[in-house]
């Protein structure tokens, strides 16, 4: 309940305390605030009673905790099956190798492949890399089709 309260802010509280109930008085504020808060924890826990048990026995695992959005999301993550399938049937590692390998086998084939362009095989792409030749005369358009 008071996990970041630190020894400091401890010490002033009991200072702050001492001075504003006195010596004689603080056991009996003690008391009292312990007895308050026991009440607090006694009417928290039927309030969750009463909704558990009003909500009925679909709800039998509904955990108020759940509620919070960060545990809502982790069990969710955890234990849908869907999602479960889907993780499981999706393999980066593999995908990534896949990728890989295409493209260092297109490296190597267009490296083994001769340097004029009537030796390429007639099932190969076009060169990427390589820019277009540039069109002829009568062909080309009559503005920049960059400026525009």
């Amino acid at each position: 309940m008071f996990n970041d309260i630190g020894a400091l802010e401890l010490v002033t509280i009991v200072v702050l305390a001492i001075l504003v109930f006195g010596p004689d008085k603080l056991p009996k504020v003690i008391q009292d605030v312990s007895g308050v808060i026991r009440k607090i924890r006694a009417f928290s826990d039927s309030a969750k009673q009463d909704i558990r048990s009003e909500l009925g026995p679909e709800f039998k695992d509904f955990e108020f905790e759940d509620l919070n959005p960060k545990t809502f999301i982790r069990k969710q993550l955890t234990e849908n099956e869907d999602l479960k399938e889907i993780r499981s049937s999706f393999d980066l590692r593999k995908e990534l190798n896949d990728v890989t390998d295409a493209v260092n086998s297109k490296e190597t084939d267009s490296a083994a492949a001769p340097a004029g362009p009537s030796a390429a095989p007639a099932g190969a792409g076009a060169d990427l890399l390589k820019k277009p030749a540039a069109p002829a005369a009568e062909q080309r358009a009559r503005f920049d089709a960059d400026a525009t």
